[in-house]
């Protein structure tokens, strides 16, 4: 990796690091202490979380047009703004109106700031090389629940929730802000031109729909072992001290897979190790089934090793499918479902964990395995020989 790129990808890890760890990793800290003080349900505050996601998928799309046509620095410093602003508003709640504006702004403010604007301005920087980039971005910002809880936490007992609300705040304004804005390459427009800005136009074809799906299934299993993985692995007979254990091997497991596939499998087609990905949770499921709960860890890693791959493949499987031109908004589209069932899959799951306990792994196994069956529909083509296919057969 030359020396520029590496301070790209230092500068944005770092920023992707605080990003996430001061919106989507803040409600496991912050909910319960926020609901107590406001003397509200905790489910207040998740429902606005909820809410939140919601907003930022569907802002995907816009954002990705906008990350197209200006490659992605003023976007990405935006969001620092806005989420510094968010925070700050949280900081000051005192109703569940001011919550739900708090948690819209932070909505507003990842639907700018998280990976998929990240890894849209990747491509849009390097095109087609990107996939070392966004690979290096997420190694280092896979340790954003790793450091973000401990932080959160030592601000909750040292400031209280709503310093440390504010702290956070101000790390987007005095180190977030400067590194995207100044350690970016700088705005470069996608090309000249006048009159107003024409929308690209990119079909809804079978493969955009298959990623689509894929992803949105895939993401649906994520998002429902982050919220229930202690409580699921205990309904198997782990004891509260494995279901934590547990717990704690998602992050290194992440890690671990991103760092086999930055080496061994770069050397293979990104739609390879997808596939790959989406095949770990429903084994992980089947060792847990036999063995019971003393092999939660087991099922912990083989769940979050494909994790971490699937969070790298949401960037580079659709730059390898269809190349770097609009790039970024082909992959608000793909990831808006995606966005929307992480929203919903915490509840869904709740509702389902009460009548079927541990059951509910093969719900999430037909999931991953539904993502694969997308995925097998796919051949592993580039965007440069699908390009020459479409000329030859012309």
């Amino acid at each position: 990796m030359r020396s520029d790129q590496l301070r790209v990808v230092l500068s944005l890890g770092t920023t992707q690091t605080l990003a996430w760890a001061s919106s989507y990793y803040l409600p496991a800290i912050f909910a319960d202490p926020i609901a107590r003080d406001l003397g509200i349900s905790s489910n207040w505050f998740f429902a606005a979380f909820s809410g939140s996601l919601v907003i930022s998928g569907l802002l995907g799309p816009r954002v990705g047009r906008q990350i197209d046509r200006v490659r992605g620095r003023q976007v990405l410093a935006a969001s620092n703004v806005i989420l510094a602003a968010g925070l700050a508003l949280l900081g000051a709640t005192t109703s569940v109106s001011t919550l739900i504006g708090a948690w819209l702004l932070l909505g507003v403010g990842m639907g700018l700031g998280l990976y998929d604007a990240a890894f849209g301005a990747l491509g849009r920087i390097y095109g087609d090389n990107a996939r070392k980039a966004i690979t290096g971005i997420t190694l280092i910002a896979g340790f954003a629940s790793t450091v973000g809880w401990p932080l959160s936490s030592f601000g909750i007992d040292a400031i209280g929730w709503r310093g440390t609300c504010f702290a956070w705040a101000a790390a987007h304004v005095l180190l977030g802000l400067p590194l995207n804005m100044f350690f970016l390459p700088k705005t470069v427009p996608a090309r000249q031109t006048s009159g107003p800005v024409i929308k690209p136009h990119i079909p809804i074809d079978r493969t955009m729909v298959l990623l689509s799906f894929a992803f949105a299934a895939a993401w649906t299993v994520t998002s429902a072992m982050a919220a229930h993985l202690p409580r699921i692995v205990e309904a198997f007979g782990a004891t509260p001290a494995q279901a934590v254990f547990a717990g704690m091997m998602i992050g290194p497991a992440q890690v671990a897979a991103r760092v086999l596939e930055a080496s061994t499998l770069s050397r293979f087609h990104p739609l390879f190790s997808t596939r790959l990905a989406c095949i770990t949770h429903p084994i992980g499921a089947c060792v847990i089934g036999l063995f019971g709960g003393g092999a939660a860890a087991a099922f912990a890693l083989l769940h979050g090793a494909g994790n971490g791959i699937l969070t790298i493949a949401r960037g580079t499987l659709p730059l390898a499918i269809f190349g770097p031109e609009n790039y970024a908004y082909r992959l608000g589209l793909i990831g808006a479902p995606s966005r929307i069932c992480q929203a919903l899959a915490p509840v869904a799951f709740g509702l389902l964990i009460e009548p079927i306990g541990g059951s509910v792994l093969i719900v999430s196994s037909l999931l991953s395995l539904a993502a694969l069956g997308a995925l097998m529909l796919r051949p592993a083509r580039s965007h440069a020989k699908a390009e020459s296919a479409a000329a030859e057969a012309g």
